[in-house]
């Protein structure tokens, strides 16, 4: 099976927090030389830049399917965190938290020059790696509070993506209740509430943003 050259939808939600089921392996992905040589250099080019990134275990998903009740089951297995920085991301698994204020208006932060991904662009919401042994519908909320120090009122499950380079990413959507305050952390160098309708954001929002909204909505 080729690599997608562009996002797939893999399952389609909505899921309750517990209507995901992750099922860990015990067994450690295994890369290729080649692919561990393109990991060395990607955060040794990262650490160059003045990046705190760390190597470590995150995340890959190595199967997945939805019940007939709709739960949806995830199989995954440890994989080197780095080896999502590569043209190859061997099926690493991230997981998206979209963010939405109690007046349908959608979390954005300008991320800073120094992250691996997304460098100086604008996205939505939280997002990050799945940990060890952990479900993802739990990185949303973990991902939610350590880049904006902030608690949602509820949480959902959106999809199972396919990106191109072979990264795999769950989203799903965080709503917040009145009042809620967000304070961005070290991640983002600026952020703001864009309108709930895509069609009046801004000119820096990005097609992809644009098109996940659309999924989302």
């Amino acid at each position: 099976m080729n690599p997608p050259t562009l996002p797939a939808l893999l399952a389609r939600g909505p899921w309750a927090p517990d209507a995901v089921e992750a099922r860990w392996r015990t067994d450690p992905y295994e890369p290729s030389a080649e692919q561990a040589t393109a990991a060395d250099e990607a955060i040794a080019a990262l650490r160059e830049r003045g990046s705190p990134s760390h190597d470590g275990f995150a995340a890959r998903l190595a199967g997945h399917r939805v019940d007939p009740d709709g739960r949806l089951i995830l199989e995954l297995q440890p994989v080197r965190w780095a080896l999502r920085l590569g043209e190859d991301a061997c099926d690493s698994l991230s997981a998206l938290c979209v963010t939405r204020d109690h007046e349908g208006r959608w979390l954005a932060g300008r991320r800073a020059s120094w992250l691996a991904s997304w460098a100086g662009q604008w996205a939505l919401g939280a997002g990050g790696a799945v940990d060890p042994q952990e479900n993802p519908m739990d990185t949303l909320v973990r991902e939610l509070r350590e880049e904006w120090s902030v608690e949602p009122e509820r949480v959902t499950g959106e999809a199972l993506i396919a990106l191109p380079g072979r990264m795999t990413m769950f989203v799903g959507v965080a709503w917040l209740p009145a009042g809620a305050q967000v304070v961005p952390d070290h991640e983002h160098d600026a952020y703001a509430w864009w309108p709930a309708d895509p069609a009046d954001w801004p000119a820096e929002a990005h097609q992809q943003l644009r098109r996940m909204a659309a999924l989302l909505a």
